[in-house]
């Protein structure tokens, strides 16, 4: 579609350069899908970020294999295409590390494939463009999300901030990034890929937007976090854990949520209380989201947690949803 309201398209990547009535252009598919910017209205100037140069997909710190899991990053341009990003799923580690090591990898396929969009999709939309058009659905926001990423921000004066993914989309097509203010790229511990993770979604109808998106991704032998989107105005991380001692974590009371299915649900439904309630749109009812992420997460605590989870014993063994990890035997 057109976007009748624009003068002006430069090939730009310098927040110095913003004014007044621009837009970050990062592949531009949700703009000319809508012909506007649904995070700030009408432009009338597109800054094309795509001819930046940046690498997709870059790791660091990962020459050494045993440090590489706890001190390694790898950091993903906001210009990474889906494309690119669905290739890594299949690629092989830098150093020579068995793809094995890093199961986390695995989430990457279904993650993509919840845009249910099509291969000219794929080689136009970026990572970037996904999470600052900040939709419940978006994927990218439960992938990084799940993965504990940090997205490096551009500032207009010429300086950079970092901030959670988590903390960075706050509603529908609303985040906390500032005018003129561009993301790099984001930054994932290679230790959140080297967990094992579990991926649930559900749509309202087949192959339909995301209703409800849970990732899980086992932190111990003992514990789990939990990051629910698509179902939520925003993300929401809970760790969960049958360690008889919890720590403090960001669970509803101040510590880590009993793995339990009574308890978990009940966390997860006072922290949507606090927000703006469960999320209402003619891809899901809220009182369906609710019900439909109750029964996702307990399927997740009953993978991520056998034999430790308890009140989900009618979840063992059962994947619901129509998207799903194939787990990498490499």
């Amino acid at each position: 579609m057109d976007v009748t309201s624009v003068d002006e398209v430069l090939m730009c990547a310098d927040p110095g350069q913003w004014r007044p009535g621009d837009s970050w252009l990062a592949g531009g598919t949700v703009i000319f899908s809508y012909g506007t910017d649904i995070t700030r209205g009408a432009p009338t100037r597109l800054l094309d970020i795509t001819g930046a140069g940046w690498a997709p997909l870059t790791w660091h710190d990962t020459g050494d294999r045993l440090g590489s899991l706890e001190h390694g990053t790898l950091e993903i341009a906001t210009t990474c295409r889906i494309a690119d990003l669905r290739a890594l799923a299949d690629a092989p580690f830098p150093g020579g590390m068995p793809r094995r090591a890093l199961p986390g990898l695995d989430l990457i396929p279904p993650a993509c494939d919840s845009f249910v969009a099509s291969w000219k999709i794929w080689n136009v939309s970026t990572v970037g463009g996904n999470v600052a058009t900040a939709l419940p659905a978006g994927p990218m926001i439960s992938l990084l999300s799940s993965w504990d990423a940090t997205a490096v921000i551009l500032r207009r004066d010429g300086s950079e901030r970092r901030t959670p993914v988590t903390g960075l989309v706050v509603g529908p097509a609303r985040t906390r990034l500032a005018d003129g203010e561009l993301i790099r790229s984001f930054l994932v511990p290679v230790r959140a890929l080297a967990q094992e993770s579990a991926f649930r979604r559900i749509s309202l109808t087949e192959r339909g937007r995301s209703a409800a998106l849970l990732i899980g991704r086992r932190t111990s032998t003992s514990t789990l976090r939990l990051t629910v989107t698509a179902s939520t105005f925003h993300p929401i991380v809970l760790d969960v854990t049958a360690d008889p001692d919890p720590v403090a974590t960001n669970g509803s009371d101040g510590f880590a949520i009993r793995a339990d299915g009574s308890a978990w649900r009940a966390a997860i439904d006072a922290a949507v209380g606090r927000t703006r309630g469960w999320y209402d749109d003619i891809h899901g009812e809220p009182a369906w989201r609710r019900l439909m992420t109750h029964h996702l997460g307990d399927e997740i605590l009953a993978e991520l947690l056998p034999g430790l989870a308890t009140g989900v014993d009618d979840a063992i063994g059962r994947v619901t949803g129509d998207l799903r990890i194939e787990r990498s035997a490499r």
